[in-house]
């Protein structure tokens, strides 16, 4: 009878604590390296991991798995509790009441991100889309929402845009778009595998792509033509995403005000789309 050896306990730290003797010499390099540096590999996607750490992707998702979890996410999570549960809050922030410390939070958010512009492309990102005879949007979860947020606001400019929440039906819209279509993608990490699969789907078609995301070298950077940047990513194990979130929509209402210049019409359609509506309030 073959006897499975136990899993190791405890977490992301403890465990790779535990395994690093016995590991493999490539193995124990990705191991060193995230004991070492686990505050920034908790924001890291799995590409910035294996080139921090001079090794493949595989081997990264193979240490991964070889420590008991699923897959690299799984393993950021687990990586994400122990950083958590060390580190406090800096005295200064102690002092501040809650509500206080979010809003201080998001305001520095919020200039970290006008920090990060880039004019030139942003004024080709508007370019095409004041062109575009529709503009899909693709994003999951919080970068969903902000998605249908920012079609909501280039419809009102009669600029037909879509969103959809189911991820087939995303992907059967990013195939059928007319050509010189444009498809922008968001995801906060640049490595939601369903939005990053609907960016390279839209870029195999020739399209316009578009990613509005945290962090240069994501996944779904390799299939845009245009890549915006937002300064704040959701902590993988928590719910606070008001700073992403708003981080995200300060760059896309810039890209709005760009559209504008490109649109004449625009005005008017603002009193059209709001005419539309007017029986709709009291």
């Amino acid at each position: 009878m073959t006897i499975s050896p136990p899993v190791s306990t405890g977490g992301a730290l403890g465990r790779l604590r535990q395994q690093a003797t016995p590991l493999s010499p490539t193995l124990r390099r990705v191991a060193e390296h995230v004991i070492r540096h686990a505050d920034s590999v908790v924001h890291q996607t799995i590409t910035e991991l294996a080139s921090g750490a001079g090794v493949s992707e595989a081997t990264v998702t193979r240490l991964c798995r070889k420590l008991g979890f699923a897959g690299f996410h799984a393993f950021k999570i687990a990586l994400a509790s122990d950083v958590a549960s060390r580190d406090a809050l800096p005295t200064e922030d102690l002092a501040l009441d809650p509500a206080s410390r979010l809003v201080r939070h998001t305001c520095q958010t919020l200039e970290d991100t006008a920090q990060l512009i880039n004019p030139g492309v942003l004024e080709s990102v508007a370019q095409a889309i004041a062109r575009a005879p529709r503009v899909d949007l693709t994003g999951q979860g919080n970068s969903g929402l902000v998605a249908q947020y920012f079609a909501h606001r280039l419809m009102r400019i009669g600029i037909t845009a879509v969103t959809y929440t189911d991820p087939h039906i995303a992907a059967v819209s990013v195939s059928t778009l007319p050509r010189n279509g444009v498809v922008i993608g968001i995801s906060s990490s640049g490595s939601t595998i369903d939005t990053v699969q609907h960016l390279r789907l839209a870029h195999s078609h020739q399209h316009y792509t578009v990613a509005l995301v945290h962090r240069p070298s994501s996944p779904i950077t390799r299939h845009a033509s245009a890549v915006l940047f937002s300064a704040a990513q959701e902590d993988p194990l928590t719910d606070a995403v008001l700073s992403t979130i708003s981080s995200q929509m300060l760059m896309l209402e810039l890209l709005y005000m760009a559209v504008l210049a490109h649109r004449p019409e625009a005005h008017a359609m603002l009193r059209v789309t709001a005419e539309s509506v007017v029986e709709k309030k009291y």
